[in-house]
């Protein structure tokens, strides 16, 4: 058992009786991963510091290495050294580099001694490993993850041109022609993988072929692969490279002959493999089921699934687990949004209040460009007023800029899920709070702020910004991260920003509940669809009995968790685990508690899985407590 809610720490806290205090101790103990033993930071200045900062070094240059493997990784965090080229993205590529990180963990224990070694220190050297054992136990299910579907190579590539293919030089033209021309390459060894796929028997739902099928459509439509107006990614080289001639940077005549180089690539590369994929898909399609199905239809599903609620959770905890927590998490939510129902005067069910905000125009901007526009607009202004209230919550404060923009056409679906996409730590690039505006009934007003805080600040912007401006941790931890972690975090700071002050009227409050309340049907649907094999219709009817989400949005969601087993469970797991983790410095520290502090040591070393995280801060504040009960000299 974990501690559900805030609310259930201020029940135990007015308690008098030390048999209560020594009961809740004993719950939350309970609650722990098995083997949760809580580590001290008591001597951790007694190590060898040189030692630690060698194995920074050490880190650093095998992650230079690593990075390697993955051009586009390099150029998505800011690094042109490699612009020109894209990964190889093979099973046999996928094995050389589980081998060379193999023989990197084998070599970190034969160099360094872990006992010489300061606490943080001691976190890259368990990180790296965990690391490594993360990608070994992966390699094993490579073949169960849908190649085409949501996010699949089919919009991601197009989205990485127009979105991290920054053309300011010269140089940098010919990187985008390279990479338009190893294109077919790059998108061909994903067909062949999704090929092996299927002749193990694993195909995606039926639904992820059609996205994909759609999305395919929509990124050749227009000039140079038809008539049709001008593609995206034309526009996008076409913008880019004539942006350059304006400039000076290059001569016109040039830009010309780059843009003729680009055309050819485009039809002789990547129309054809996009029209091979395409083929396939639509061949396939026949093979497909018609009724979606959970990852327990896989081979070995019941392990792959387990196996991923472990990768998004960074827990122990099974799947009849995580579905009985949703379960209790629904039930205390719905109380919650109760209270609100009738603190409004609304005269019916909470069913009706459902279907009250679904309906009733006031909740949503209008479905046109200017309704949208709107929509940016606000989300702009939420974020801009938090940012005035972000001192007197956190010391470590992000650099990085952030704005809000719809969801590009050849990607953009009814109802999709509103994602966050990081900038670079120089601010060359600022991160991106992306949403999904083509149909506005989907995005209501009263969800906006808790979306804002989730998706901007002091959720994922934050956040991740502050992860890659910490200088003083080897490179790979201010770049990898932990589902369980980052969505914990964005479901925590949208429940912070009610302690921020963030939701001034019911509705909006109500909203914040709902999303959390989202979460929590999470937990009860995806281990229901994976594990408890419940079918598309029974996702879609508990969700919409228990939430305000309209219809089109839920649809869109459920498919999404068909899709990608396992991720939806971190959002509320890794929500619980950090509020757990201040209950109990809150607990120990009594007046010496300080939240900014608090949120500090959270965020002060980058992303940690659950265990991790809870055992630092855990350390931390039985340190504080400690000294702060120390009489004084």
């Amino acid at each position: 058992m974990l501690i559900n809610s805030y609310r259930d720490y201020w029940f135990v806290k007015k308690q008098s009786s030390s048999c209560l205090w020594l009961c809740f101790f004993v719950l939350f103990l309970a609650g722990c991963q098995a083997g949760d033993e809580a580590v001290t930071d008591a001597g951790s200045l007694e190590v060898n510091n040189g030692e630690s900062e060698r194995l920074t070094e050490w880190l650093n240059d095998e992650y230079a290495q690593q990075l390697d493997f993955s051009p586009m990784t390099k150029t998505r965090l800011g690094d042109k050294t490699r612009n020109g080229e894209l990964d190889d993205v093979s099973e046999p590529a996928l094995f050389k580099q589980l081998d060379w990180y193999e023989d990197s963990v084998n070599r970190l224990r034969e160099d360094f001694d872990y006992s010489e070694l300061n606490n943080e220190a001691q976190r890259s050297y368990d990180l790296w490993v965990y690391h490594f054992r993360q990608a070994e136990t992966s390699l094993k299910y490579r073949r169960h993850a849908y190649i085409f579907g949501r996010y699949g190579p089919q919009s991601s590539l197009p989205n990485s041109f127009i979105n991290y293919q920054v053309v300011q030089t010269e140089q940098d033209v010919h990187d985008y022609v390279s990479r338009l021309n190893q294109s077919g390459r790059y998108l061909l060894q994903y067909l062949e993988r999704a090929k092996l796929a299927a002749t193990d028997g694993i195909r995606p739902p039926i639904f992820d072929y059609r996205l994909a099928i759609s999305e395919i459509q929509r990124v050749l439509k227009g000039y140079p692969f038809d008539t049709d107006g001008e593609s995206v990614l034309w526009m996008d080289v076409k913008e880019k490279v004539r942006g350059l001639s304006e400039s000076g940077v290059i001569e016109e005549k040039e830009a010309d002959d780059f843009l003729v180089q680009a055309q050819n690539e485009m039809l002789e590369q990547l129309l054809p493999a996009y029209r091979e994929i395409l083929e396939w898909l639509i061949e396939d399609l026949e093979k497909a089921s018609s009724v979606a199905q959970g990852a327990w239809a896989l081979p070995d599903g019941e392990a792959y699934y387990q196996h991923r609620l472990q990768q998004m959770t960074t827990t122990e905890l099974t799947a009849r687990e995580v579905h009985q927590i949703g379960l209790q998490e629904v039930a205390r939510i719905r109380m919650e949004m109760e209270q609100i129902k009738d603190s409004v005067g609304f005269d019916g069910s909470l069913a009706d209040f459902f279907s009250f905000l679904r309906e009733d125009d006031r909740f949503y901007f209008p479905n046109t460009d200017a309704g949208r526009a709107d929509y940016v607009a606000e989300a702009s202004e939420i974020l801009s007023e938090v940012d005035n209230m972000l001192p007197n919550f956190f010391g470590i404060l992000p650099k990085a800029g952030l704005e809000v923009r719809r969801v590009e056409a050849f990607r953009e679906q009814d109802g999709g899920a509103a994602h966050y996409r990081r900038g670079t730590a120089d601010g060359s690039r600022p991160g991106v709070f992306y949403a999904h505006l083509s149909d506005m009934r989907a995005v209501s007003k009263f969800r906006l702020p808790s979306l804002a805080f989730h998706e901007g600040l002091p959720g994922h912007h934050m956040q991740i910004s502050i992860q890659q401006e910490l200088n003083s941790l080897p490179v790979f931890r201010t770049h990898k991260g932990y589902t369980a972690f980052s969505e914990g975090w964005g479901l925590y700071a949208e429940w912070l920003g009610k302690e921020m002050g963030g939701y001034p009227d019911p509705y909006s409050d109500f909203g914040r509940l709902s999303g959390e309340m989202w979460r929590a049907i999470r937990l009860v649907v995806d281990t229901g669809i994976h594990a408890l094999r419940w079918t598309q219709t029974q996702a879609e009817v508990y969700a919409l009995e228990n939430s305000p989400r309209p219809e089109s949005s839920v649809k869109a969601e459920v498919r999404r968790y068909f899709n990608n087993p396992g991720q939806a469970t971190a959002y509320k797991i890794g929500m619980l685990r950090i509020q757990s983790a201040r209950v109990d410095a809150e607990l120990k520290m009594n007046d010496a508690f300080d939240l900014r502090n608090f949120h500090d040591q959270v965020l002060g070393s980058g992303q940690l899985p659950m265990k991790m995280l809870q055992d630092k801060l855990s350390a931390w504040s039985n340190q504080s407590s400690i000294t702060e009960i120390r009489p004084k000299p």
